[in-house]
């Protein structure tokens, strides 16, 4: 394999992490469960603050605590993917979690900074997430009254299917 080629086979495997690490933010904050798991692993671990388990544990687990919110938007600084081999990455993510509930208790309501550390793998010629620890730095709550009304007639996001995303539109 030429230099030219291994410099090529990193910049591939660098991009499909990024695009799994961007499919995961879209899962969680439209409700796509499977879209979730389809970036682990079968036999994935995730460590999620109080959650340690398995892929299929953890969206189980992620659904319910995601449920409890009318919408969450992830933001996802520039990961650090150190790759150990052609094989393997070692991926830092910082990344800032807000999360609204109307009406509920001030603590569903709060903007969470985070880091996930995580493991990917490429296996069958897919980079995926194989174990996954998410680290909290900090978190605040934000006041529903500080909250501005969105105005009527705007398109909002939706926690499902209907969103635009998914639309006939989407990608063009």
């Amino acid at each position: 394999m030429t230099a030219h080629d291994v410099r090529t086979q990193r910049l591939w495997a660098e991009a499909e992490i990024r695009r799994v690490l961007l499919r995961y933010a879209r899962g969680v904050d439209r409700l796509d469960l499977e879209l979730v798991r389809a970036c682990y692993h079968p036999d994935a671990t995730d460590s999620h603050g109080s959650f340690e388990g398995t892929v299929d544990e953890y969206v189980t687990w992620v659904e319910r605590v995601l449920r409890r919110y009318d919408a969450t938007m992830h933001f996802l600084g520039s990961p650090l993917i150190e790759l150990t081999d052609d094989r393997t990455a070692a991926v830092e993510t910082y990344g800032m979690a807000f999360h609204r509930a109307a009406g509920g208790p001030p603590e569903r309501n709060l903007v969470t900074g985070f880091r996930f550390v995580d493991r990917f793998e490429c296996r069958d010629d897919e980079w995926r997430i194989a174990r996954r620890v998410a680290v909290t730095e900090w978190s605040r709550v934000d006041r529903e009254d500080d909250w501005w009304p969105i105005p009527d007639g705007m398109l909002q996001g939706r926690r499902d299917r209907t969103d635009p995303v998914y639309g006939p539109d989407a990608g063009r």
